[in-house]
């Protein structure tokens, strides 16, 4: 490659601090990874026991190391999803910031401006992509719940879902400058998963993916060599570990240049013995308790950051 290679990882995430946390219904038809038993249970507590889970993470994730940029949601407009931010929002070191059309009306109000001229006083932005526009023709692409970026040889991995758009993944790769490695995955009900960062995990030489999902076997394959080109050992994972969560990681770096392997303790849990050895190899596995916003959002820990790869000014 004739850039010089961008890190897969950086030790600088951006976090929402959750007010009106909740079960979403405008998101739980395509998202089958929310729990309605879960959200009944929780309905009143939801947002206490969220922003609990939320500030224990917040802490856990400083205490190794790691730089967390935490902004407080608003509580107008009402935004139940806040908590996910990597939806809305990608950060890119060419100093890029792209904004992305979302599925659900209430998540589209998560987009904030003022978020990216906050960041604008320490950080380089060259320019901001809007592709929201696409929300007028009904077509999606939530930013990195939508793909799973190889930032180091500009890959985007992407299951086509109601969420996820193969003409906005052109107009992403088009502004960008990514490869884009689309195909479907369904989850055990046969059901298509609403977003790849449920099914996989791109680090640096390793990859946690769950083939399995996708079942198209020439598709299959070709994930797994697209991982294995670029020098990646490829650690499966089951559809059950793929329902909890274990697709759902992200490789960061801390301050010292260690490198942590990020997932909710349902993740970590599902995984065995064996698995947790070759991951280990890798990062270190740092594991915390989501279940509420896990049960009530559908989403897990790599969905609650957004990494900050632009340039220091």
């Amino acid at each position: 490659m004739s850039h010089k290679m961008q890190p897969q990882a950086t030790s600088h995430i951006l976090m929402i601090r959750p007010v009106r946390f909740a079960f979403n219904e405008q998101t739980a038809e395509s998202n089958a990874f929310q729990s309605v038993e879960i959200a009944a249970k929780t309905k009143e507590a939801a947002q206490q026991e969220a922003l609990e889970e939320f500030e224990h993470m917040v802490s856990q994730l400083t205490a190794a190391g790691v730089e967390v940029t935490v902004y407080e949601d608003t509580p107008e407009p009402f935004t139940p999803d806040s908590i996910f931010p990597n939806n809305w929002i990608s950060f890119h070191q060419s100093g890029k910031v792209v904004l992305y059309p979302m599925q659900a009306p209430n998540r589209r109000l998560e987009r904030r401006m003022d978020i990216i001229e906050d960041l604008r006083k320490r950080y380089q932005v060259e320019e901001i992509i809007d592709l929201s526009s696409f929300e007028q023709q009904g077509k999606y692409l939530e930013g990195t719940g939508s793909m799973v970026l190889d930032r180091r040889y500009k890959i985007a991995y992407a299951c086509l879902s109601p969420r996820t758009h193969e003409e906005v993944l052109d107009a992403f790769a088009n502004e960008t400058g990514y490869k884009i490695v689309k195909f479907n995955a369904v989850d055990a009900g046969g059901k298509p998963v609403y977003h790849t960062n449920v099914v996989m995990c791109v680090g640096d030489s390793f990859a946690v993916v769950c083939l399995q999902s996708i079942q198209d076997p020439d598709e299959r394959l070709m994930v797994r060599e697209e991982l294995e080109k670029t020098g990646k050992q490829v650690i499966e994972i089951t559809l059950e570990q793929m329902n909890s969560f274990a697709g759902n990681m992200l490789l960061v770096n801390n301050k010292r240049g260690e490198k942590l392997l990020v997932m909710s303790t349902q993740a970590f849990e599902s995984l065995s013995a064996k698995q947790r050895d070759e991951i280990d190899d890798y990062a270190v596995l740092l594991h915390f308790d989501l279940s509420v916003i896990e049960g009530n959002g559908g989403g897990s820990a790599r969905c609650m950051m957004a990494e900050v790869h632009l340039p220091e000014k």
